[in-house]
């Protein structure tokens, strides 16, 4: 039953319309609250929709904003904050998605992949809301991660009352969301499962995997015992029980079983849905999370409407409840539902914040500079050189590293190589790669590389990253350009032990000025430390799936096998 709460806060007195009965087209009700001004009269909507339950989005008026590493930082606090938006004139729609919180329905698979589209769901429920007397029919979204995503889900399906989405911190590439390079990553558990200072899904009835639907016990069996015999997978706990018993991590069960690229994710993908939006977009995220920069950028040049484009600054993880953007966001609805010419569509499309010299660009385009991709080579003595290596192997004997794995060490082995101090500032925006010549004892390993800006003082900020998984080294000829590798991630090659293969790694888009007196330094492992100062800005979850067998690995560096980053350097 719906009922009418009040809150007080700060003096502003906030009315609450509690468990509204939203329908679906197929006869299913989802649960929303309705936050707004205690004074009767239509106003904007902005929705959020997530499964992470509305009850756990209400803390936003009770809980102030945490930022990592506080142990109070709850990565589901997304919806934005409540209070903010109500004093601002607008009505916050905070919505269970299907089979979750208080509404009705089952979810299937992630994202609901092979259920009911969640972009239809949305579509409904936009509609509902804009039909609603305390609503003006104008209606925009708002919240962060799963409900970036939902932002996007919904208006690729063009609700005709959405008349804008102001996204931030999204993701879109659902592949890209739990393995990066090919490499599993923990963190999206934790959001589904309640783990690493997440609250995670607040599904009613767990959520039902695709694969135990789609396959017959006797086919399933074999597909398990083929992933149990990874020995990545073999040598971490939780994967094991994850498959031996499914039903307890249906979700997961359905992505660690799906560790390739493909139709399995793509079927509602936002990124490939993008080009189906017309209405004005606007997307933000901070640095520091380059999978999402990645899909963020892919996304910005898919729309076809007004659209922008903000690329912020370290650290990587928002307040918990989520409390940044605001204000570009009041601007971005002011203008699209309330008609306020406020010049924001006066101002350029694009704006990137400079890690180093804490600038902020502006332009009408990805990377807001004209570009040029130079090379730095690896050399000898851990050194970092614009010039490549004339000597032979013989004589330029590669760098190595042994690795074992973590269930016998907790010492994670890292190569580095370094430039010369900057004797002047040196800018460098967009996507780069890392070409390394390699020769690995073994048919597989994780290669993981971390460029950082290290100050005359010693401290350190990471600039960026890139992720590739030994066997998934194949390039898609057609989509990779220099500085731009592609890897299609649709099938595992096993490396042949004792060959020297070339790998090339894809870094993140970046933005970053290396000031006078700095330098580069680029590492490479194939694991990450367990803990850093980097690491620490992060939840507990948020590593990825080690090698689970020892591995010597050779890094060669000589004139015949000119291992070398490629960077985006900025021209002027």
């Amino acid at each position: 039953m719906s009922e009418i709460r009040h809150f007080d806060a700060g003096g502003q007195t906030i009315r609450i319309r509690k468990n509204l009965s939203v329908p679906m087209r197929d006869g299913v009700t989802l649960a929303a609250d309705a936050y707004e001004a205690d004074v009767d009269k239509p106003r904007p909507a902005l929705v959020a929709l997530s499964p992470y339950g509305k009850e756990l989005q209400a803390l936003a008026l009770t809980t102030p904003p945490q930022r990592r590493p506080s142990p109070l930082w709850d990565g589901c606090i997304e919806a934005g904050d409540i209070a903010r938006i109500v004093s601002e004139d607008y009505v916050h729609v905070i919505g269970d998605l299907r089979g979750s919180g208080d509404s009705e329905g089952e979810h299937i698979g992630n994202y609901n992949a092979g259920g009911v589209s969640l972009g239809q769901d949305a579509y409904d429920f936009i509609e509902w809301v804009a039909e609603q007397p305390w609503c003006d029919g104008n209606v925009g979204m708002v919240g962060i991660s799963y409900f970036g995503s939902m932002q996007v889900l919904a208006a690729a399906e063009r609700p005709p009352h959405l008349k804008a989405i102001f996204v931030s911190g999204g993701h879109y590439d659902f592949y890209e969301t739990t393995y990066h390079g090919g490499i599993m990553w923990f963190m999206p558990r934790a959001a589904r499962e309640g783990r690493g200072g997440d609250s995670g899904w607040a599904f009613t009835d767990g959520v039902k995997s695709r694969m135990i639907e789609e396959f017959s016990p006797e086919e399933l069996k074999v597909k398990v015992e083929e992933r149990l015999a990874d020995p990545d997978i073999q040598a971490w706990p939780n994967l094991v029980h994850a498959l031996n018993y499914p039903k307890n991590h249906e979700a997961w069960f359905d992505i660690v079983m799906n560790q390739f690229d493909g139709e399995w994710y793509e079927e509602r993908n936002p990124n490939e849905l993008a080009h189906n939006i017309d209405i004005p977009v606007w997307l933000q995220l901070d640095q520091g999370r380059g999978w999402t920069l990645d899909s963020t950028i892919e996304v910005f040049d898919r729309v076809k409407g007004p659209k922008k484009l903000t690329i912020g600054a370290y650290p990587p993880m928002q307040s918990r409840p989520f409390i940044e953007e605001h204000d570009k966001m009041f601007a971005w609805y002011d203008y699209w539902l309330k008609g306020i010419d406020n010049g924001i569509m006066d101002e350029p499309q694009v704006d990137v914040f400079v890690e180093g010299s804490r600038e902020t660009i502006t332009a009408d385009q990805w990377p807001p500079k004209e570009i040029d991709h130079r090379e730095l080579y690896l050399r000898p003595r851990h050194k970092l050189s614009t010039e490549p290596e004339t000597m032979g192997v013989e004589y330029a004997a590669p760098d190595g590293f042994y690795q074992a794995p973590l269930t016998v060490t907790d010492e994670v082995q890292i190569l580095s190589w370094s430039t010369p101090v900057f004797e002047e500032a040196t800018e460098m925006i967009g996507t780069g790669a890392a070409h390394i010549f390699a020769e690995i004892d073994q048919p597989d390993t994780n290669f993981i590389l971390r460029l950082w800006d290290y100050a005359p003082n010693g401290s350190r900020q990471l600039i960026t990253t890139g992720y590739l998984k030994a066997s998934h080294r194949e390039l898609d000829e057609e989509r990779t350009t220099h500085g731009n590798p592609y890897h299609p991630h649709t099938r595992a090659v096993p490396v042949e032990p004792g060959v020297v293969e070339e790998y090339v790694i894809r870094l993140y888009p970046f933005a970053a000025s290396f000031q006078p007196g700095h330098k580069l330094t680029v590492e490479l492992s194939n694991a990450e430390p367990l803990v850093d100062d980097h690491n620490s800005l992060l939840p507990p979850d948020a590593f990825h799936l080690p090698v689970g067998r020892p591995v010597a690995h050779k890094i060669y560096r000589d004139a015949e096998h000119p291992s070398r980053l490629v960077l985006p350097f900025t021209r002027g």
